[in-house]
């Protein structure tokens, strides 16, 4: 497991599809994600960041994550432009976050008969929103589920785990974003 920004920094290579998140404690709910040039405020797990994720307990998992894919809702807005596979969301999209799942951390369509998330939302977190590559690949059962990058709640308000921005921001830094970036969380920077 990366546990340092030194680390990660060794293991990313192309700066260029680096999305770091810093913040200024592990603990910290709130931080700055920064891409390139553009650095803008972000929302993390109500419990900080930890190396060693479990389900359930809001925390934003340290180490680097590949952006695997994205979904976002047609009905609200237009396409993003990005370099990910993109798909609309449909109503019956939904995340299984049962341990012991089959299906455990895996898109679903509802309903479905373990727990899983709806991802068709009426609070609008999930009008665009990346799956990120935690827990994907292999997966263990209990090590934590649903970790996205989606949109911000208002005042910024701490995720179950995810890592949340700004919805225009979101989709400004995934127009320039692929499948070969990387976004890495190290559980605290010194900001400045």
């Amino acid at each position: 497991m990366v546990k340092t920004w030194r680390e990660i920094k060794k293991k990313t290579g192309d700066r260029k599809s680096q999305l770091r998140v810093l913040s200024r404690s592990a603990s910290a709910t709130q931080g700055w994600l920064t891409f390139g040039n553009l650095r803008v405020r972000c929302a993390l797990g109500r419990s900080g960041q930890r190396a060693i994720k479990r389900e359930g307990d809001g925390a934003t998992p340290i180490g680097q994550f590949g952006l695997v894919r994205a979904y976002y809702r047609a009905d609200r807005i237009l396409r993003p432009r990005m370099g990910l596979p993109l798909v609309a969301l449909r109503p019956d999209d939904g995340w299984c976050d049962a341990t012991g799942d089959r299906n455990y951390n895996r898109h679903v369509r509802h309903p479905y008969a373990a727990s899983a998330e709806y991802m068709w939302r009426k609070d609008g977190l999930y009008d665009v929103v990346v799956v990120l590559d935690y827990n994907v690949r292999p997966r263990a059962m209990g090590r934590g589920s649903a970790i996205f990058l989606h949109c911000a709640r208002d005042g910024y308000a701490p995720t179950e785990g995810c890592i949340a921005v700004e919805r225009g921001e979101l989709v400004r830094l995934l127009a320039h974003a692929s499948t070969v970036s990387v976004i890495a969380t190290a559980g605290r920077r010194r900001l400045k």
